[in-house]
């Protein structure tokens, strides 16, 4: 893998922690419904201190300060610019 490669596979491995499922679940918010199913919670994203190695589960404080909040540019900048992989390699 060349670096920009690499850049790509972090960011997919980031942000599927955030992206919903077929069912409206995210795995940062673990297996509660209230997130998934109501209207008023489900486009709600927090962006925690740390996740289960295993589930993707938000652990720890969770707001939009710390470092996983790095997710939304890195989403914005995937999905805008989508040469940014290719541009690494050159």
């Amino acid at each position: 893998m060349n670096l920009g490669e690499v850049a790509s596979e972090i960011a997919r491995r980031l942000t599927s922690l955030f992206v919903p499922d077929l069912e409206g679940r995210r795995p940062c918010h673990g297996p509660e419904p209230l997130f998934a199913t109501d209207p008023h919670w489900r486009d709600l994203l927090l962006f925690h201190e740390y996740f289960h190695g295993d589930t993707g589960r938000g652990l720890g404080a969770s707001h939009q300060t710390g470092w996983t909040g790095i997710v939304a540019r890195i989403m914005h900048l995937f999905a805008t610019r989508p040469s940014v992989a290719s541009a690494a390699r050159t």
